[in-house]
């Protein structure tokens, strides 16, 4: 809480008499703010986050299900003004979501509301309670950090161990799944209590994982899933509802072209459930709500730029009068782009640009005029991932699929939410 007061020239003593008050109130509001559960608060990073509650509330996030704050630190990588905490907007005491657009403004997470499905305790897991903050965490990522996502997804699992004082290990893989396993097998080695793992492949991760499961040592995965068994394999699962960002991709398509001509997706990397429900959510929902809107190609991108660039390319020859592209990260739609003018059309205008994620690049494209719309997927878990793992080594019970609420980004709202993009 800011309190404003003037003190005018020459009243010295009444400056003095203020300041007292000023900090008395500071301090009594700060005690306040201790003992309850708050919403969302700011700091000088523009991290906003809410404080688990101290029962299980019955939803998806049981203990943790509050709003996970944005990190400022995770913006700021790719020089975005990750917004302050005032922006972020906190489910409801029932667990519903207050953010009316869908998601959060200021780049902050939201876990949805209602009833998420089963819970998971520490008891449950096998294992017993254990003070977190007086143990060493380690963080697994799946890939280069040469993408907007995985740079905010790092840096706010980072920010938000620093500022809890909480010692974390953290480890790339590179893209590599056999560097995964051996990442996570070097941290175990290390004497970390809890894993928090972005999954590279949805398989492959069964050997690492049963090493952490025989060492006792509990793994909450963000971003992808894995093929396992939650509360048994691993706790939880934090993320977004992919098919979903399909069919709302799709949506953005059909508004964009009118619901007719021919469409081309690229694809993610194979492997993981990420690009195969992207593309079930995209492709359901054309076939669904416009028939006439051909999809004509599905090519893979691996979620890189370069790829995306070189697969329109191919499009461009071999779909001559292709009307639009679902792109599903925005790292290919911005290739696509890319394309799309070297070859001398209009992105945005003759051919329709849509994609997943929210980075800072592909929004101002839209403010530009290049692009029709993103789907954001929020990067920024470590506040929600920082939570969970907290209140389930306390013992209290947390979501076992824990889903993020995303915001979008049109050409209606882009140049006024370009700010809470990563």
């Amino acid at each position: 809480m800011t309190l404003s007061h003037t003190v005018t020239r020459g009243t010295r003593g009444r400056a003095r008499l203020l300041g007292a008050l000023a900090l008395a109130l500071a301090v009594a509001v700060s005690g306040c703010a201790k003992s309850e559960d708050s919403g969302s608060g700011g700091s000088s990073t523009g991290t906003a986050t809410a404080a688990p509650t101290g029962g299980d509330t019955g939803s998806a996030a049981g203990a943790a299900g509050a709003t996970a704050g944005s990190d400022g630190a995770a913006a700021g990588s790719e020089g975005a003004a990750a917004g302050s905490g005032a922006d972020s907007m906190a489910p409801s005491a029932s667990g519903g979501d207050s953010s009316a657009a869908g998601g959060a403004a200021g780049g902050s997470q939201v876990v949805q509301g209602g009833d998420q499905g089963p819970t998971c305790t520490i008891e449950q897991y096998g294992l017993k309670p254990f003070d977190l903050k007086g143990a060493t965490v380690g963080f697994s990522q799946s890939e280069k950090e040469d993408n907007p996502f995985r740079i905010a997804e790092t840096a706010s699992i980072k920010a938000e161990a620093a500022k809890l004082g909480i010692k974390l290990e953290a480890t790339n893989a590179q893209t590599d799944l056999n560097k995964q396993i051996s990442d996570i097998q070097d941290l175990l080695n290390k004497g970390v209590k809890l894993l928090i793992v972005a999954p590279l492949n949805s398989d492959g991760l069964e050997p690492a994982f049963q090493a952490a499961k025989d060492k006792g040592v509990p793994i909450i995965t963000v971003d992808r899933k894995v093929n396992m068994g939650a509360c048994q394999d691993y706790v939880s699962f934090l993320g977004s509802n992919f098919v979903e960002q399909g069919k709302r991709a799709a949506d953005q398509m059909i508004e964009a072209t009118g619901g007719k001509g021919k469409v081309a997706i690229l694809l993610g990397a194979a492997g993981n459930n990420v690009t195969d429900d992207r593309t079930k959510g995209f492709v359901d929902q054309v076939k669904s709500k416009a028939p006439d809107l051909q999809i004509v190609a599905q090519q893979s991108g691996d979620f890189a730029r370069d790829k995306g660039q070189q697969v329109t390319e191919q499009l461009i020859q071999s779909q001559p009068d292709l009307n639009g592209i679902y792109a599903e990260n925005d790292e290919m739609g911005i290739g696509a782009v890319n394309a799309l003018e070297a070859a001398g059309k209009k992105p945005g205008d003759a051919v329709k640009i849509v994609s997943v994620d929210g980075t800072r690049n592909a929004v101002q494209l839209i403010v530009d005029g290049k692009y029709n719309a993103v789907i954001e997927s929020n990067p920024r878990f470590g506040p929600l991932a920082f939570q969970t793992a907290m209140a389930f080594a306390e013992g209290k019970p947390v979501g076992q699929n824990i889903v993020i609420s995303d915001t979008e980004y049109t050409e209606a709202n882009a140049k006024q939410k370009l700010a809470g993009a990563y």
